[in-house]
C-alpha cells in the first residue's frame, strides 16, 4: 500500500509554523514562558469602570464578557479601566430628495488603566476606534431602527475587543511588579 502525500496546504502550514516559532512568534493569551507571567490573571483583575448611556451600558458588558473570559478564577480586582466611549454620525447616501438614506457611525472610545490603589498609578492608557454604517430605509422605521442597533452592537464589540487586545499587549510589555 502507497502512501499518499501531503496536500500542498498542509505543507504550507507546516512550513508557516515552523518559520514563526524562529522569530520569537508566540500567542497573546497562550501559555507563558519560563519567567513571564500569564496575562489571563492580570486580565480578569481588571476591573471595568462605570459607563452611561445605553452605548456605554453594551460596551462595559462587552469589556466584562473578556476579561473574565480570560480566566475564570475571579482574582481581586488591581485596576480599573474607565472608558468615555463617544459615537458620531455621518450622513453618507441621499436619496433624490434630498433626506439621508445611510449613515456612518464612528465610536471612539479613549480609555486608561490605572492600578486600585491610593494613589492611583496610571499603567496603560490609549484610543479605540472602530465605524460601521447603515441604511435607513424610507417608510420602514423599525427596519432602520433594527439596522441602527446592530451596526451600533458591532461597534460597541470591535471597541471591546481592541481594547482588551491593547490590555493584553500592555501586561505582556510591562509585567507589574
Amino acid at each position: 500500500m502507497s502512501e499518499r502525500p501531503l496536500p500542498r496546504r498542509s505543507l504550507l502550514l507546516a512550513g508557516l509554523a515552523a518559520s514563526l516559532g524562529g522569530c520569537g512568534f508566540r500567542p497573546l493569551y497562550g501559555p507563558s514562558e519560563a519567567g513571564q507571567p500569564a496575562i489571563a490573571p492580570q486580565l480578569a483583575s481588571v476591573r471595568v469602570g462605570r459607563l452611561t448611556n445605553r452605548t456605554g451600558q453594551l460596551l462595559h458588558q462587552a469589556l466584562e464578557r473578556r476579561l473574565a473570559a480570560a480566566d475564570r478564577s475571579g482574582p481581586a480586582a488591581r485596576y480599573e479601566l474607565t472608558v468615555v466611549p463617544q459615537t458620531a454620525y455621518e450622513a453618507q447616501g441621499y436619496r433624490r430628495d434630498g433626506a439621508p438614506s445611510r449613515f456612518r457611525m464612528v465610536m471612539t472610545a479613549p480609555w486608561t488603566l490605572q492600578t486600585i490603589g491610593v494613589p492611583p498609578r496610571p499603567v496603560a492608557n490609549g484610543n479605540a476606534r472602530a465605524i460601521d454604517a447603515y441604511n435607513y430605509l424610507d417608510n420602514e422605521y423599525f427596519a432602520s431602527l433594527l439596522s441602527s442597533e446592530a451596526a451600533e452592537r458591532r461597534l460597541v464589540e470591535q471597541v471591546a475587543q481592541d481594547i482588551v487586545t491593547r490590555l493584553a499587549i500592555a501586561f505582556r510589555e510591562n509585567p507589574p511588579a
